[in-house]
């Protein structure tokens, strides 16, 4: 069964649960659904329970990303205009406050996950293998969303159980009590014994849904970020080792696009469905690579770019020059993997990409995404042109990921020489000469580089304490590109990563809610 089949069939049971149509439920007497305990009884509830929790994960994607990326410092938050997109701009620039509505949205939106996670977890008996796999990815989901939750806002409640109405009211949890909770969510879904490895490094089908492998690798990263580098080596070694996942062998810049969906690369992917018929769902419309396509009103495209490149996309997540020079320095202009994941503007004229007549392109500083950039076949819609014959998947963990977390706990636990190989694999695909010497910042350097744009930058300032020097003026002026070239027209009076920051503010509403909450520190 191929893995796109596979997913249309785990939506189909979700559509189910969700449109509640007579056709195709056999329901004998509308407001007879039976308790909520009751339904968790057979394999076929199991799947649609699980259905349901993938979906809820996928569900909040968008948000995820966009914040965790706009508070970063790869990007502008570009647009349209200045004020396009408001609420962007205030992360990517630090003037939010507590009330802001996508620190809110994410905040409320992972414990949607936990909650489905423990829909599963409390009511389901795991008395088939069916029902113990749910089990398994219901902790592993669990675990992730307070991984997100602890390394963003800090001391959100741990929720390991449905809350009876009594309960709601939850206080603040301490970072010590959340990483043992993820710890323990994690060993106990993989000590489970029920995720399936992949059958081997080129194995797509299995990748549909989480691996043991994957499971291994969230705990690995919950170690780093504690400073557990003993225990992060050992099992990410593992993962390493179980020669189940490897390097992309194509070209790397289309390692985030459809030619490498479900590929040997990727251990975490939201499933995009192949369906023409649902052509303007949300499934096959993906807001993320319309939000980062070009701001395609502003340019001409012609020449080679207007056979590939989608137009009616939006312009924001523009690469920064400190990225663009932080590749230079470590490959050189001609860099392979620089010339792959962005580009300048002189770089696209020469394929027909040029400004329009007296455009002004605010938050842009001349340069382009390219590894994210919207591709008519990665079925991102398009004014004149739309295609459902593919489908992109949307990254959330790739192996490259995992090889540079162990480099990063072998360099801090001493074996420099695996730290070193793990390393050079990644110099290796982006064709670049081994190092002979590997240190931290090596570490920090290529992590930046590769995962550039790809979620994780802004935890790992934070963790890595390096936050305030890196963005403690990010957002002070913002940049406009014309055919003039670029000025810094906007100058902010308050701007720039704090102390606070290191820590997202819970969200107001939840204060106001629940006396039990308290702030976080200087918010």
């Amino acid at each position: 069964m191929k893995t796109r089949y596979i997913y249309i069939w785990l939506l189909g049971l979700l559509s189910v649960l969700n449109t509640g149509c007579e056709d195709r439920l056999d329901i004998p007497k509308h407001g007879n659904m039976g308790s909520q305990e009751d339904f968790y009884q057979t394999d076929q509830e199991a799947m649609q329970a699980l259905a349901s929790l993938y979906f809820s994960w996928s569900s909040n994607y968008y948000n995820w990303f966009m914040t965790k990326n706009s508070l970063a410092d790869d990007v502008w938050s570009g647009g349209g205009s200045r004020g396009d997109n408001a609420q962007m701009e205030q992360l990517n620039e630090y003037t939010f406050d507590t009330d802001h509505p996508m620190i809110a949205s994410l905040y409320s939106g992972m414990y949607s996950i936990i909650y489905k996670a423990n829909l599963i977890i409390d009511l389901m008996e795991p008395d088939t293998d069916v029902k113990k796999r749910a089990l398994a990815e219901a902790k592993f989901f669990r675990a992730w969303a307070h991984f997100e939750l602890l390394t963003l806002y800090g001391t959100a409640p741990i929720v390991d159980h449905l809350l009876t109405p009594d309960e709601y009211r939850q206080g603040n949890s301490s970072p010590q009590d959340t990483w043992a909770f993820i710890e323990k969510d994690l060993t106990e879904a993989i000590n489970l014994n029920v995720l399936p490895s992949k059958n081997n490094v080129n194995d797509k089908e299995t990748t549909i849904r989480t691996t043991k492998e994957v499971a291994q690798a969230m705990l690995g990263k919950a170690y780093v970020f504690q400073g557990k580098y003993s225990e992060a080596a050992s099992i990410l070694d593992k993962v390493i080792e179980s020669g189940k996942y490897d390097l992309y062998p194509g070209a790397y810049d289309k390692l985030l696009h459809v030619e490498a969906n479900g590929s040997c690369e990727s251990m975490l992917e939201v499933q995009r469905r192949n369906d023409p018929e649902q052509a303007w769902n949300w499934d096959i419309l993906t807001m993320t690579y319309l939000m980062m396509g070009w701001r395609s009103d502003k340019l001409f495209v012609t020449g080679e770019a207007v056979q590939t490149i989608a137009s009616g996309t939006y312009g924001f997540m523009n690469p920064r020059k400190s990225l663009y020079d932080a590749f230079v320095e470590r490959e050189g202009t001609d860099g392979y993997r620089l010339n792959s994941t962005l580009r300048s503007y002189e770089q696209l004229n020469k394929i027909g990409v040029v400004l329009q007549p007296g455009a002004n392109m605010v938050g842009h500083e001349g340069y382009f995404m390219w590894k994210t950039r919207a591709l008519k076949e990665d079925c991102i819609y398009d004014a004149s042109y739309f295609q459902a014959l593919q489908y992109i998947n949307l990254r959330v963990m790739r192996y490259a990921e995992v090889l540079l977390l162990a480099a990063e706990a072998h360099v801090q636990g001493g074996d420099k020489a695996k730290a070193l190989s793990y390393i050079n694999r990644i110099r290796s695909r982006a064709k670049l000469p081994d190092l002979t010497t590997v240190t931290l910042d090596d570490v920090k350097k290529e992590k930046r580089l590769e995962l550039c744009m790809e979620c994780v930058r802004f935890q790992d300032l934070t963790r890595w304490n390096d936050a305030e020097a890196v963005m403690g003026q990010q957002g002070k002026e913002i940049p406009a590109f014309s055919s003039e070239g670029v000025k810094f027209l906007v100058k902010n009076s308050a701007y720039g990563f704090k102390a606070k920051h290191k820590q997202l503010p819970i969200p107001r509403k939840e204060l106001e809610l629940n006396p039990n909450m308290k702030q976080n520190e200087n918010w």
